[in-house]
């Protein structure tokens, strides 16, 4: 049998810490004013303190008989009686209304690689006293920041940055952020702050890592620019240039531009001027912005009769590639301005009319109620429609279909041949292979006559049948990055 009497234990420790006669090595804590002279135990303090052990190796008592002597002059006096009863007695007494005292032992505590306590303060400190940690988000960022080993405390500060960010910018100077701090932030997807807004404060943070530097690049040398490039090295390849609006891009990158690569530049120039053009580098998606907490008024976000937020939300996820989740396909993702192009009950049904309006326009999307349900079907073109008469190349077009505008039980078909992925007769409508056909073949300036879908040049079928369908409606809509 084995029983474990730690209460009186740890009593008899606490009282060998407070007794005057057998101690062997003193401590010496805090700078002045404030410093005070504690007396130990070395075998104690060794077994129960990895930082101290190794101190203490090369501070042992001479053969003078003079006792060893150690000191740490950022601990606090007070804040160190409080770590000795933990290693003496497994004892911590914390005064609950002074919050920043925990945070003071838990910055001590990872000083002297006392684990244990460090794993429960960060744990208690997160559960308990997230409001305060909210309040004072400063310090306790601050106190973070200062160890790889402050994980749990450090994801905390990040998520509520992330999640927040106007309640920590307007409250704390954020340009006091480590480089590490700063990156673990910008690099996140869910950051709730405006892409134009993240690169604003990068280059203020850059400025105050540089205070020499006046603000105003145009009266930047080319050191200068040297200088700031290397700063923010690590930061710019996380900012989501493609995500900006034209008029972002010129009021506010444009003036930097000697701190991009002359490549990212001038891909950044071609995708406003050429919508569509494809990029060389890995463009980042836009970040995923909440708006399920507001109301959405669909006609503020699309002009159209026939599709909601919800749907143009989801066919731009399937434009920038993002992957939909069980989590995450009700979210509102919206980085587009669709720009209507063409009704079908406003500018009539023809194919004539069709390229009237559409030609010469890049990346557009075709929605087309089905009369008779409530059955959407659609495509999306990166390139310009025209009138060729060809088959146009396309790599990333692609088709889908809704019913009931549910969203969750929507079918996305990617094209697979590229070649036979957009039809340019001037007898179609928006034509996607064989795939989704409407077109006049006879008479083009007459209302589309022949409509069906028929799996060939894409990877799905987006409706159960091959019959012809009836239009009710149709709406092409040319989209511009926000």
């Amino acid at each position: 049998m084995s029983v474990q009497f730690f209460s009186k234990l740890s009593q008899n420790y606490i009282e060998l810490l407070k007794d005057d006669e057998y101690y062997d090595i003193t401590i010496e804590v805090g700078e002045d004013p404030n410093v005070k002279i504690f007396r130990a135990h070395m075998n104690i303090l060794c077994y129960r303190s990895p930082y101290l052990r190794r101190i203490l190796a090369s501070n042992k008592k001479n053969n003078d008989n003079i006792l060893a002597h150690v000191k740490l002059p950022k601990i606090s006096p007070e804040i160190f009686q409080i770590i000795l009863e933990y290693i003496y007695g497994g004892i911590l007494s914390l005064n609950t209304h002074d919050i920043s005292d925990s945070l003071k032992v838990l910055a001590a505590a990872d000083n002297l690689h006392l684990q244990e306590l460090v794993d429960y303060l960060q744990k208690y400190l997160i559960e308990n006293n997230s409001d305060w940690i909210e309040q004072h988000f400063g310090f306790t960022q601050q106190i973070s920041s200062q160890s790889n080993n402050l994980l749990e405390l450090q994801e905390f500060c990040t998520n509520f940055m992330a999640q927040s960010p106007e309640k920590i910018f307007n409250s704390f100077d954020f340009t006091s952020l480590s480089e590490k701090s700063l990156i673990s932030l910008i690099k996140r997807d869910d950051l709730q702050m405006k892409e134009i807004e993240v690169w604003e404060h990068v280059l203020k943070w850059g400025l105050a890592q540089n205070p020499n530097l006046i603000p105003d690049p145009k009266t930047w040398s080319v050191d200068d620019f040297k200088t700031m490039k290397n700063i923010l090295q690590h930061c710019l390849p996380l900012i989501r240039f493609f995500s900006l609006s034209s008029l972002e891009f010129s009021q506010k990158v444009r003036p930097y531009r000697k701190l991009l690569d002359e490549q990212l530049y001038e891909e950044l120039l071609n995708s406003y001027l050429e919508p569509g053009s494809a990029s060389k580098y890995n463009v980042l998606s836009p970040r995923k912005i909440k708006n399920n907490e507001i109301k959405i008024d669909d006609s503020q976000i699309i002009d159209s009769k026939i599709v909601n937020s919800n749907i143009i939300s989801t066919v731009s996820k399937w434009v920038d590639k993002v992957v939909i989740s069980n989590d995450n396909y009700e979210e509102l993702y919206l980085p587009y301005k669709f720009k209507l192009l063409l009704r079908g009950s406003r500018d009539g049904f023809t194919p004539n009319k069709f390229h009237e309006l559409c030609d010469g326009k890049a990346n557009t999307v075709t929605f087309i109620k089905v009369k008779g349900n409530e059955e959407i079907l659609g495509g999306y073109n990166p390139l310009k429609w025209e009138t060729t008469g060809k088959w146009c190349k396309a790599n990333d077009s692609f088709i889908f279909s809704f019913k009931n505008k549910n969203i969750k039980d929507a079918i996305l078909s990617n094209v697979k041949d590229a070649s036979r992925a957009l039809d340019y007769s001037g007898v179609c409508g928006p034509r996607f292979g064989c795939d989704l056909t409407i077109y006049n073949i006879n008479n083009p300036a007459a209302a589309f006559d022949t409509t069906y879908c028929n799996k060939m040049s894409y990877e799905r079928s987006i409706r159960d049948t091959r019959e012809a369908f009836s239009i009710e409606d149709y709406e092409v809509f040319q989209i511009i990055r926000k």
